[in-house]
């Protein structure tokens, strides 16, 4: 029997989780996929039914000039599934979209709608828990301490892994030949991440390059490498051009994408500190085992309200899985350069002090056993076979 499963994804890191979900379905179960996803998830089989990158909106005030279209993919997106009927509705992620077009399915047939991703309840706006009462069936948990919040509402949730675990690491030959490519040798190297975005980037680079002419300034031969993801490439160009120390940006233009993944991974593990912005990429710079400070800011309106909102009194990854306050974190008003450079100046003097703590948190997050993908696959298959259509 082959099962029907409609997909949403809204974001890069949604359409990874997808196509990994996907491919553990299809490894499992006779499948038909319908839905809206990017390349990941494409690749897997799946029609995307408009371009992904319409709901990959970040930040409350960013969201406001494209609010009345989105409702209207909210709106043709649940028409769809009811139309359809498939056995299940996976949303991923951006829960301000994809919760929406589930409560409107809801309301109107049975189909079992599943949620990879929990909501972040643990650190702000506790009150989406509640809501997802009646809309959601079950919730894949990334991170080992979400479920708990979930079952307090009688909503099924499954930890299922982070797929960081599961992706490739660099050898220590390819560390080797990356620092031998850029003519780093044996000279400290600092690897900046100023996010995916283009507000990200505009908004965190004259920082970044303040606090890392500070680094570079106290020891003249300190490199940086700045990994650009593509769609923000030129704005990363254009925004690293005077940092100090003749940075290299890594651009993925013009490669494949494994080649491109490939230097990305040897940047990584090459590095002795990093300086990242706030999110997932913190958990991808524990896999490669490189120490790092975090830094964020966001529009002056997002702030407030964050702040008062937060409930949890770090927004790092490491930290959190880890149940430790290893990693330094910059946030808002604390995003300086100053401050910032002398947390790089610690850890490059001191990067054993964080290395237990990125084995913890990959260790917790599902390290060393079954895949992401395959596990998240077999539970919603568990889910359907319980109840579900």
């Amino acid at each position: 029997m082959t099962l029907r499963a409609f997909v949403i994804a809204g974001e890069p890191s949604g359409d990874r989780l997808g196509g990994a979900l996907m491919a553990g379905l299809k490894t499992l179960a006779e499948m038909e996929f319908d839905g809206v996803g990017g390349s990941a998830m494409q690749a897997e089989g799946l029609v995307s039914r408009f371009d992904m990158k319409e709901l990959s909106v970040m930040g409350l005030v960013e969201v406001l000039p494209k609010y009345r279209h989105l409702m209207r993919r909210v709106d043709q997106m649940a028409d769809a599934v009811i139309e359809a009927r498939p056995d299940v509705l996976i949303t991923i992620d951006s829960p301000d979209f994809c919760l929406r077009v589930a409560k409107r399915v809801k309301a109107a047939c049975d189909v079992r709608v599943v949620h990879y991703v929990a909501p972040s309840v643990w650190a702000w706006r506790p009150k989406r828990a509640e809501r997802m009462v009646g809309v959601v069936d079950q919730v894949l948990c990334l991170l080992p301490f979400e479920p708990p919040f979930m079952e307090a509402h009688g909503i099924r949730a499954d930890f299922v892994g982070h797929p960081v675990v599961a992706e490739p690491q660099a050898s220590a030959g390819e560390v080797a030949d990356f620092r031998e490519r850029y003519r780093i040798g044996d000279a400290p190297m600092v690897l900046a991440l100023p996010g995916s975005r283009a507000a990200e980037v505009s908004r965190l680079s004259e920082v970044f390059g303040a606090a890392l002419g500070q680094v570079v300034g106290a020891a003249p031969g300190t490199r940086v490498i700045v990994p650009a993801a593509a769609p923000v490439a030129d704005a990363v160009l254009a925004a690293t051009a005077h940092w100090p120390g003749e940075p290299v940006v890594l651009d993925p233009r013009g490669m494949d994408l494994p080649q491109a993944l490939a230097i990305k991974r040897a940047a990584f593990a090459a590095a002795d500190v990093a300086l990242a912005a706030s999110g997932t990429v913190s958990l991808e710079l524990a896999a490669a085992g490189t120490p790092m400070v975090i830094a964020y800011d966001m529009n002056w309106i997002t702030r407030a309200i964050m702040k008062r909102k937060l409930l949890i009194d770090t927004v790092t990854l490491v930290n959190l899985v880890s149940e430790t306050r290893v990693v330094p974190e910059f946030i808002g008003a604390d995003c300086k350069p100053g401050p910032i450079a002398d947390a790089l100046r610690a850890v490059l003097a001191d990067p054993a002090a964080q290395t237990k703590v990125l084995d913890v948190t990959m260790e917790r997050l599902g390290r060393g056993g079954e895949a992401p993908g395959l596990r998240a696959a077999r539970a919603v298959l568990d889910a359907v076979g319980q109840g579900g259509r």
